[in-house]
């Protein structure tokens, strides 16, 4: 309907909905929680629904707990710093060495080891089993290892070889690390290295290479082997250091003391690469003698020395770089049987007899 004038619909006066009574749900809607709490009992409203027993029990649990969590990161915290200081320092009466200390120690052992078997495999078959020297030059002498044969001199060899650290165009020293082409990873090398400079005060066991288990003898017990360094080594004052490339022979000895004017010179030389030019050699016994040594090997180091039946080195001298000579004194020695050897060379054709009558 319109009003007369035909302009506006006609405004009808706007109905408010009907109160319901209190609690009525409305049709369609879902019943109100608020009705039970808001009907709940006055002390249930204050409290949450907790009695005051139920809420000082809460209470003293909760302090309980956090004395606990406190009591706990207290010990926590304690046992953090003991193990640090005995990772430092150790602890006395229980164990007084560090624990970092014994770590390093079984690491090396370990690396000891492992290289012993690399440098079999590797560099016996050039510088002897017991690195006595052969094709190339000795390792296993005291004045070399005292500071000739550090582990930065070491790898340096291993890793670059021979003719590059020295220069020597004719060293057969290959290159090792596998970076630059060789055979050998830098843990290997690092391990080769270790057993070099091992402590000839300790016992190493041989291990299996592939199974890394102990290698045992006939008789079912763990053969083992010694270090080569000699830690109370000490050069003599007067001896002169080892070169820095130097290739081959035993240590480099003090001056020799001046000949003896009325000893027996025996006459010793080279009759070609590697071989000495007599193999048999006879002296007077409690007479001190001389041994005038040619070396005609070019580029090549040689030298005389004396050892007894036992293969112990008696009397060492220094040896000298072709072509060259040298007039080698040597002290009185018992009658018997000994053995001159080149020690740079120690092979069948650089080793003779010496019959002292």
């Amino acid at each position: 309907m319109t009003d007369p004038t035909g302009d506006r619909p006609e405004r009808r006066p706007e109905r408010l909905p009907a109160r319901r009574p209190a609690g009525e749900v409305a049709p369609g809607a879902a019943p109100s929680r608020d009705v039970e709490r808001f009907t709940a009992p006055r002390q249930t409203r204050a409290i949450g629904g907790l009695t005051p027993e139920r809420a000082a029990k809460i209470v003293r649990q909760s302090g309980d707990a956090r004395w606990v969590a406190f009591l706990g990161l207290v010990i926590v915290a304690l046992f953090v710093i003991v193990y640090y200081f005995y990772q430092l320092f150790g602890i006395p009466f229980l164990s007084p060495t560090p624990l970092l200390t014994a770590q390093e120690e079984e690491q090396q052992v370990v690396a000891v080891e492992r290289g012993y078997n690399l440098y079999q495999a590797n560099c016996a078959r050039c510088h002897g089993v017991d690195g006595e020297g052969g094709i190339g030059p000795v390792l296993h002498d005291q004045m070399k290892l005292f500071q000739h044969l550090n582990e930065q001199y070491l790898r340096n060899v291993l890793e670059v070889g021979g003719r590059y650290v020295c220069g020597n165009p004719r060293s057969l020293m290959p290159v090792w690390a596998e970076e630059n082409g060789g055979p050998l990873n830098y843990i290997q090398i690092e391990d080769i290295i270790a057993f070099i400079r091992s402590d000839a005060t300790k016992e190493y066991e041989r291990r299996d290479p592939e199974l890394n288990e102990p290698v045992l003898d006939e008789d079912g017990n763990v053969i083992t082997f010694r270090g080569w360094i000699d830690p109370s080594f000490r050069p003599d004052p007067a001896a002169t250091p080892v070169p820095d490339c130097h290739s081959g022979g035993t240590a480099t000895q003090a001056p020799p003391a001046s000949l003896d004017p009325n000893a027996p010179v025996l006459e010793l030389g080279t009759a070609g690469v590697l071989e000495y030019d007599t193999h048999e050699l006879t002296v007077a016994a409690g007479t001190t003698f001389v041994i005038h040594f040619v070396n005609s090997d070019e580029g090549q180091m040689h030298d005389v020395d004396i050892r007894d039946s036992g293969n112990t080195t008696l009397q060492d001298q220094q040896p000298i770089t072709g072509p060259a000579e040298a007039n080698y004194q040597y002290t009185a020695l018992e009658p018997g049987t000994y053995t001159f050897i080149c020690s740079v060379h120690p092979i069948p054709a650089m080793t003779g007899t010496l019959t002292v009558e």
